[in-house]
């Protein structure tokens, strides 16, 4: 059992990344679904929250069948995260996560993310800010560092778990990287296996398939993993691991009708938070994803995404499972 603060985990927990634009609640139902152990939001503008900002706010709406769950939050100005931080606490997550990975210049430009892996003091004493203003666990997503000169990850580590934060998730790139080239699991193990880290230590980057799986598991030896990109219309991937790390044994891939119901199911979930005009809209961007590797999906795709009819597109995700049943994705 893996524990972060007072919350139990399952062995090697398995934890879906925070992704902007994709970690919404109805993608979070379905990756719970398929076997998520805990799941944070999509990152949240800390001056959005103190705004009151619509689009900031609504990212907060968590629900019970989520747990755990964490709210993670990007910003700048260590006062304002600390007022973030109250706001989000008072949805009722589990835990805070703090946000010092992001590398996209939209964030970083801004002093925010991965912006702080240039300055080490002030992300310190931001995180400490955060510890002492809320009850909840805090939590910490960041990366090697902001380039191969700077890669001062274990340093990092001891001084957040000196000021109380409660797991640390490591993407194995730099921000100079960005999601270009393999990602450097040995500085995760250095910190996993620095004698002085007592928290759970979590690696992100490149966890693609339940071999990959087990090879940072048994080789590096973090207490779980976190899994991004791979999740993106295959949230079966947090299922296919359990299980392959259990028994050793491979999952079938799924099949058109399990790609399809999770489709709905996805589709329905929108539509339920976001309203029907809404939740069609949010689904779009996730229809080639869930059919990825079929052939001559192009035109139904083309249909789904720009179609404004619920009937119409319920209609036609059944005739791609007519069209297609019996075969198995790649």
């Amino acid at each position: 059992m893996v524990k972060i603060a007072h919350i139990s985990l399952p062995d090697f927990p398995l934890l879906l990344a925070p992704m902007e634009d994709v970690s919404d609640p109805p993608f979070r139902y379905v990756c719970k679904k398929n076997g998520a152990d805990l799941m944070y939001t999509e990152f949240i503008s800390s001056e959005g929250l103190i705004r009151d900002a619509a689009k900031s706010m609504k990212k907060l709406d968590i629900f019970e069948y989520e747990r755990p769950i964490g709210i993670q939050l990007f910003g700048g100005d260590i006062e304002h995260m600390r007022e973030a931080a109250l706001i989000a606490e008072q949805a009722k997550p589990d835990i805070i996560d703090i946000n010092y990975g992001c590398p996209v210049k939209a964030v970083a430009c801004r002093g925010a993310g991965a912006a702080l892996l240039q300055d080490i003091p002030k992300m310190v004493s931001m995180t400490e800010e955060i510890v002492k203003a809320v009850k909840l666990p805090v939590t910490v997503k960041t990366r090697l560092g902001w380039d191969d000169n700077t890669k001062n990850i274990v340093d990092v580590a001891e001084r957040l778990q000196d000021i109380g934060i409660s797991a640390l998730s490591i993407h194995g790139r730099t921000r100079k990287q960005m999601y270009k080239g393999p990602a450097d699991w040995t500085l995760i193990a250095a910190v996993k296996n620095n004698p002085r880290m007592h928290i759970p230590i979590f690696g992100n980057g490149d966890v693609d398939s339940p071999e990959r799986a087990l090879m940072m598991r048994e080789r590096y030896g973090v207490d779980g993993v976190m899994i991004g990109r791979a999740s993106i219309g295959y949230p079966w991937i947090f299922n296919e691991i359990r299980h392959f790390l259990q028994t050793g044994e491979k999952l079938s891939a799924p099949s058109i009708e399990q790609r399809v119901d999770v489709c709905r199911t996805h589709l329905l979930k929108a539509i339920e938070w976001k309203g029907t005009k809404g939740g069609i809209l949010e689904t779009r961007r996730h229809y080639s994803n869930y059919f990825k590797g079929l052939d001559n999906i192009k035109d139904y795709r083309l249909k789904l995404v720009t179609s404004d009819s619920l009937d119409e597109i319920l209609a036609l995700l059944n005739e791609i499972q007519d069209t297609y049943s019996g075969v198995l994705s790649v």
